[in-house]
């Protein structure tokens, strides 16, 4: 076929002609580098505007390159499949023809194919002839070949074909005439500011949201530059780095007042039709369109701004709701974590104090050993405290809270802080009144404020300053409630200040983990601050925290005030002598340290005492006989059986025994379980003999009662 008198081989064979003049001159590039550079232009300009379909293919079938009549024919639409393999292109009946054909190319340089189906994608497919030929390519070890495709389509078809796009195309731009003001009052009530700069970059359409957001009239803004507003929009436009369609993401914007706001930038690039015209603005609007005289060809940048201010505050909310968040789960897994050890730990100190107590009854009042005993004891007792402040950090359960006044609190607590407070350091006390009450563990809360006056005096250190005490009121409000995570409402305030070194910002973000510490070895467990928080949450309360370093620390306690009265308690009446009278005690406990202990202190008070560490050895001895037994006293946490399994099977075989279960870490769960299950008391540990003596006989005479 002969293409406007232009024959195919004809064709190859110029091409030939050009690539060998093209070897020519790169083997003489050192002479001639710009007449190589023309050829290769040349070469280029024939391959992407000769009137034939034209690729570069390798003999795996790979397309290099492809000329607009190529895409035109194989990938008529942008969702059609690329141009990538030739292959998939042609029909199925004609791929061995055509894979023949490339291999004879290769042996003899040229090859020929005709009326050959090719796959058109959306098109459907066409007949056109495949003209292939061998080029050189010593940079490859794969051959490399230039395919010309001839459609041999009807011309009528392809005549009728652009009348008919013709017609489409004249009814299109009836439509784009008449869409333009539908555009245009888009664009003026869009939310987001739109503005279009042309390639000068000046203004030609500022929307009545840019009015807003710039705080600039649209008459004001018509011809100025877009660095007015956008500086470094504008820069990043000049860079020409700037792809057609692009979200270029937060900028600094300075609006006509000078204000400096944050704006959300995305741009679109396009060429199209302009007038040489003045602008026009539309009519009661800020937006402007162009007329249709004297068209000409122009680029036109549209900036989308979105404002920021509402996005960012909301970011910085939920910033410090995910902080909150991550800090309330990692304290709740410190104090799981915590929590199991306590119970290890507890086992351990209720066998070292409980043996102590009996080698003090059994030593002379004036023997040397006594002094010895009693600095066991203490710190045994200072060590059962420490572990109830890891229970305090752990437990979730809520303390056992009574209507109580701060400030009297607060007095009891400053008489123990005085006792240990160096020379150097003035505690002030300011409770004014009246303050209302709150719904309290007295003991819990002295305990906090303990451990809050001695982290401020070993912050002061050696050197001279003041820990004070502030009690107060007030009505916590949002965003500060969602800061301290409490809800909205009236709360008393104890205020603990000292004039320390203060914290920097990263220690703060750990100050609540337990065993965390900033302290020399021996001025600091690294508890009491996670006990502190521990007791806040229990109380649900907060707790906020404000230090500059060289300046000081401020810890302010809020509890959610309360309307009750507080109770004046009675006084205790004192405990009766415990005589065991021969009553028999089951003791069942995995730990041998501690079944060694209550035996011993049981039978000293007159029980007559059975002790199991193997929970399944106390159940066949409970089949075997359980009418013998007065009490069932059980470990509550036990390898393989645990203490409710125990007092399940007890119960079975004996309703009205009563059953105690002992355990250094309960929750409301584990209470709630044991409960549900029949449990007559819960023993906490570790607990001292006479305590435990105590428990064991009021079970006994009242098996009802709850300890």
């Amino acid at each position: 076929m002969i293409v406007d008198g232009y024959a195919p081989s004809q064709m190859i064979e110029d091409l030939r002609k050009y690539q060998a003049e093209l070897e020519i001159q790169n083997k003489a590039l050192r002479y001639s580098q710009q007449e190589a550079e023309g050829a290769s232009e040349r070469f280029a300009t024939l391959f992407s505007n000769v009137p034939l379909a034209l690729m570069v293919v390798d003999e795996e079938g790979l397309v290099l390159a492809s000329n607009a009549m190529a895409l035109r024919l194989f990938q008529p639409l942008e969702s059609d499949a690329p141009l990538n393999f030739l292959l998939p292109f042609v029909g199925q009946d004609h791929t061995d023809e055509v894979a023949v054909a490339f291999s004879s190319a290769k042996q003899e340089g040229t090859s020929e194919v005709h009326e050959v189906a090719f796959l058109a994608g959306s098109r459907g497919q066409f007949t056109g002839d495949l003209h292939i030929a061998r080029i050189e390519n010593p940079l490859d070890e794969l051959a490399h070949f230039i395919c010309a495709i001839i459609d041999q389509g009807p011309l009528l078809a392809e005549r009728q074909a652009l009348q008919e796009s013709a017609a489409v195309l004249r009814q299109r731009n009836e439509e784009l005439l008449l869409s333009e003001n539908r555009m245009a009052a888009i664009i003026n009530s869009s939310l987001d500011a739109i503005l279009c700069i042309d390639e000068r970059q000046c203004i030609t359409v500022f929307n009545p949201a840019s009015t807003a957001l710039f705080e600039c009239p649209a008459d004001q803004a018509f011809g100025a530059r877009l660095g007015r507003f956008l500086p470094d929009v504008e820069r990043a436009l000049d860079s020409g780095r700037v792809p057609a369609q692009a979200m270029l993401g937060e900028f600094t914007a300075t609006t006509l007042l000078g204000k400096q706001i944050h704006v959300d930038i995305s741009v679109s690039i396009e060429r199209r039709l302009r007038s040489r015209a003045p602008l026009r603005t539309l009519p009661s609007e800020g937006a402007t369109a162009p007329s249709t005289e004297a068209l000409e060809h122009g680029t036109v940048t549209t900036i989308f701004a979105r404002d920021l201010t509402a996005k960012k505050l909301a970011e910085a909310q939920r910033t410090a709701l995910e902080t909150q968040l991550r800090e309330s789960q990692k304290m709740q897994a410190m104090g799981t974590m915590a929590g199991g050890i306590a119970h290890d730990f507890n086992n351990i100190l209720s066998a070292i104090l409980g043996n102590v107590e009996l080698a003090k009854q059994d030593t002379a009042s004036d023997a040397p050993a006594r002094i010895s005993l009693q600095e066991i004891d203490k710190a045994g007792r200072r060590a059962r405290d420490l572990v109830r402040q890891i229970l305090t950090f752990s437990r979730n359960e809520p303390p056992k809270r009574s209507p109580i006044q701060l400030a009297e609190l607060i007095h009891e607590t400053v008489q123990l802080v005085r006792v240990a407070l160096p020379p150097a350091v003035d505690l002030q006390v300011n409770t004014p009144g009246p303050i209302a009450s709150v719904l309290a563990d007295a003991t819990q809360v002295e305990q906090a404020l303990l451990n809050l006056c001695t982290n401020g005096i070993l912050a002061i250190g050696q050197n001279r300053g003041t820990v004070s005490i502030e009690l107060g009121q007030t009505d916590v409000t949002l965003p500060f409630s969602d800061h301290l995570g409490v809800p909205a409402g009236p709360y008393v305030t104890v205020r603990v200040q000292d004039t320390g070194g203060g914290m920097s910002e990263a220690t703060m973000q750990r100050i609540f983990e337990p065993f965390f510490t900033t302290r020399q070895v021996g001025q600091g467990t690294g508890l009491g601050l996670s006990v502190v928080h521990g007791i806040m949450q229990t109380h649900q309360g907060g707790i906020d925290v404000q230090s500059t370093v060289g300046v000081g620390s401020v810890f302010t306690l809020y509890f959610p005030a309360t309307q009750q009265i507080p109770q004046v308690a009675p006084e205790a009446e004192a405990a009766p002598e415990v005589q065991g009278s021969g009553r028999h005690v089951m003791y069942v406990d995995d730990d041998q340290a501690l079944v060694f202990l209550v035996t011993r202190v049981l039978t000293r008070k007159g029980f007559t005492v059975t002790a199991f560490t193997d929970p399944h050895a106390a159940l066949a001895a409970l089949k075997t006989q359980a009418s013998m037994y007065d009490l069932l006293v059980t470990d509550y946490n036990m390898p393989g059986f645990s203490g409710v399994e125990l007092l399940r099977e007890a119960k079975a075989l004996r309703g009205d025994l009563p059953v105690a279960l002992a355990s250094g870490y309960v929750t409301p769960e584990i209470e709630q379980a044991a409960l549900q299950e029949g449990a007559n008391a819960l023993i906490y540990k570790p607990n001292d003999v006479n305590e435990l003596c105590e428990t064991v006989q009021r079970l006994m005479t009242s098996p009802d009662a709850h300890h």
